[in-house]
């Protein structure tokens, strides 16, 4: 059966499963997303075909049970990552699938952020609302935040990070740099930017697992504080830096921005922007300006949406909100330099646009993570976790690959700084 699909057509395939209605709007709704190639095996071998088998965005789907449908009418977007989740639908590439839906974005009724004005699905959306806006990064539940997402496991990030344990996107200079080369060409790239000094006093806010403090001080001879509100990363960190004889020069605190106190030649934040929501922005930035010295500098690695769509993604929540980065949100860069306009005079002096270069760290970190996924079992870690794990993986690197998202590295300094 080819392209169009009649109500006849779809009603008369829904008989004899309890989500007929579900199963006839989805693929209804569906039917209008014409860019690109997308298969749908149903549950009783019939194969729906939508778009152009020629092009060059192919995806398939096989539902293994209709309650995706019910999933999908509910919860949009989300519901169809939770359908993959339990297992109700299946696919050769989770990537391609992500890749189709956003290339049809504009008309997509399952993805956060389309500018469809109406869409019949996701009618209970107000109940993910209500559940993601409980989980703003207020002082206390900004702990428990990250505590969800960055304390799983030590050893369970180990499993696909590379060898410094950087989770953030790395910068590749050549096709054949492995992910380890590219991380440190990503913190050299932005030391480089922030003119690092050995007499520099440098905060990081967001220690991660310790590989920027380790690489700027080896490097450049700075001291450097790093805070960060994860415990299992602190302790891991702390430990880091007393094995490899740094401790002299780097400090390790576990405490929240906003209680911070001090001045520093260099601030640095790597991916740590993203979570701390819409309403803390401008309190981020504020610390920023009171902690950063009158001639210092600012550098910036944020995950970026399109300004276009930051105030429908303000406004909803995706999957990634609720399963995996509970109390995000991925700023415009319009809405990083708003909120920094209204809370001190930082200038934006350099930016650099390094989306591709996540598409790719993402697809390294999901071969690593498929290669150990019997390690990951070993750490206590069920199938359901594993296919979590993937979709969120692959859902991310479509999102960079198709240019839907990006990572930028900014760099803010004052008026009259002509040191640099």
């Amino acid at each position: 059966m080819e392209g169009t699909l009649s109500t006849d057509m779809l009603c008369s395939r829904t008989a004899g499963n309890k989500f007929k209605w579900q199963q006839w709007l989805v693929l209804r709704m569906l039917k209008q997303m014409q860019k690109g190639y997308l298969e749908i095996s149903l549950t009783d071998g019939e194969l729906i075909r939508i778009g152009d088998p020629l092009s060059g965005h192919k995806a398939r789907i096989r539902i293994l049970n209709p309650a995706f449908f019910n999933k999908c009418v509910f919860y949009g977007d989300v519901g169809f990552g939770e359908s993959y989740v339990d297992g109700d639908w299946e696919t050769d590439d989770i990537t391609r699938v992500i890749n189709w839906f956003i290339l049809n974005i504009d008309n997509s009724p399952t993805i956060s952020g389309s500018r469809r004005r109406f869409a019949p699905l996701n009618i209970l959306k107000s109940i993910n609302r209500w559940y993601h806006r409980s989980r703003e990064n207020t002082l206390k539940i900004a702990r428990r935040n990250i505590s969800e997402h960055y304390d799983l496991s030590n050893d369970f990030f180990r499993l696909f990070l590379d060898p410094g344990m950087t989770y953030s996107s790395g910068h590749f200079n050549r096709p054949d740099q492995s992910l380890e080369e590219a991380q440190s060409e990503k913190y050299d790239r932005l030391c480089r930017q922030l003119q690092i000094k050995a007499t520099d006093h440098v905060l990081e806010i967001g220690s991660g697992w310790g590989g920027f403090a380790v690489h700027v001080v080896k490097n450049y001879g700075c001291k450097i504080t790093t805070i960060t509100i994860s415990e299992q990363q602190f302790q891991y960190a702390k430990d880091r830096f007393e094995k490899e004889g740094l401790s002299d020069k780097i400090t390790i605190l576990l405490t929240d921005y906003r209680k911070l106190t001090g001045q520093f030649d260099k601030i640095v934040s790597i991916e740590m922007l993203e979570a701390v929501g819409h309403k803390y922005l401008e309190s981020y930035f504020a610390q920023c300006h009171a902690l950063l010295k009158a001639d210092g500098i600012l550098g910036l690695q944020v995950i970026t949406c399109p300004d276009t769509r930051y105030d429908s993604l303000r406004k909803n929540v995706d999957w990634i909100q609720k399963h995996i980065f509970p109390g995000s949100l991925l700023p415009s860069i319009a809405a990083l330099n708003q909120a920094i306009n209204r809370t001190g005079e930082l200038n934006l002096i350099d930016l650099k646009n390094m989306g591709h270069h996540y598409a790719r760290t993402l697809a390294i970190w999901r071969e690593n993570f498929n290669r150990n996924k019997d390690h990951v079992k070993k750490l206590g870690f069920d199938s359901r976790f594993i296919r979590k794990w993937n979709y969120y993986f692959s859902y991310c690197e479509a999102a960079f690959y198709m240019r839907n998202i990006s990572v930028v590295q900014m760099i803010y300094t004052r008026p009259n700084n002509i040191a640099y």
